[in-house]
């Protein structure tokens, strides 16, 4: 599967951009902070505002804190928010679509309704209300950060494993009457062996796909709750706290939104391209 995947990629230009662009975001999210060590926090309203220079190749906000040191800061903890998220939409996904696929009849009718209620209700309002009904009680018991972290990241992921569920169901429905599974029934494989030993490996590529796109769908929602102010405390920059920032300055300081708006960008649509590649 992967030596498919690569011999499609080479030959796909714009797949090798996106591969090319999405490895430079991660290892200069990575490593170039090791390098370019200026503070995230550091206040000087001397050098507020100021545009790309030699000192601040991004340039600096309102209060003079170095905008590339941010925006590094900033995608390691929207990368983080997404593979997270995603990893709870996927294994909740995986399991509700596994379980109504293999077992079909009445099991399939109830997860599938539950999952076609979950798919009609409005997202981002009850995003928005979660958050504001439980922001304040999980800072106090886990902390500002681990607590808002750990809150957004439950909230994108569980709702976000609907589409998972259908995608694996559709797969299991089709998978379970082949011969192979046929053949592993009569040598006396229970049905949970079946469903994660020979069904789920055959499913792996789309399940691979709807997590890359789960992933970039975690990076936006963090984005628009911190742009809406709702995310992350202040102190901590992620991409879309930068926008919401940024707001104020558009007509005088066009590169406070600029640079974070295109770090979100490019790494949403080269995670796209290649998840819609890999399938």
């Amino acid at each position: 599967m992967l030596k498919l995947f690569w011999s499609k990629l080479i030959r796909d230009k714009t797949a090798i951009v996106a591969l090319t662009i999405l490895s430079f975001i991660i290892i200069a999210i990575i490593f170039l902070p090791l390098v370019y060590t200026t503070p995230i926090d550091m206040i000087d309203f001397s050098q507020s505002s100021l545009p790309p220079n030699w000192q601040h190749p991004f340039g600096t906000n309102d209060l003079g804190q170095d905008q590339l040191a941010r925006i590094l800061f900033g995608g390691r903890v929207s990368l983080t928010v997404g593979i997270t998220s995603m990893i709870v939409a996927i294994s909740v996904g995986t399991m509700v679509g596994a379980i109504a696929g293999y077992y079909g009849g009445v099991i399939d009718n109830i997860l599938m309704r539950i999952t076609d209620i979950c798919l009609s209700l409005p997202q981002l309002p009850i995003l928005l209300l979660v958050i504001y009904l439980f922001r304040d009680p999980v800072k106090s018991l886990l902390g500002a950060e681990l607590g808002i972290f750990s809150l957004v990241v439950l909230i994108i992921g569980l709702l976000n494993w609907m589409s998972v569920a259908r995608l694996v169901r559709s797969s299991f429905l089709q998978i379970k009457e082949r011969e192979f599974i046929s053949a592993a029934r009569s040598l006396g494989a229970n049905s949970l062996r079946i469903m994660w030993q020979h069904i789920l490996p055959n499913v792996i590529n789309i399940i691979i796909v709807a997590a890359t796109l789960a992933v970039g769908n975690g990076i936006i929602v963090e984005s628009t709750l911190s742009f809406l102010g709702l995310g992350f405390p202040p102190d901590i920059p992620t991409w879309g706290r930068m926008l919401y920032e940024a707001q104020e300055y558009l007509p005088t300081s066009p590169h406070m939104a600029i640079f974070p708006g295109l770090a979100i960008f490019l790494t949403v649509l080269s995670i796209n391209y290649l998840g819609d590649k890999f399938n």
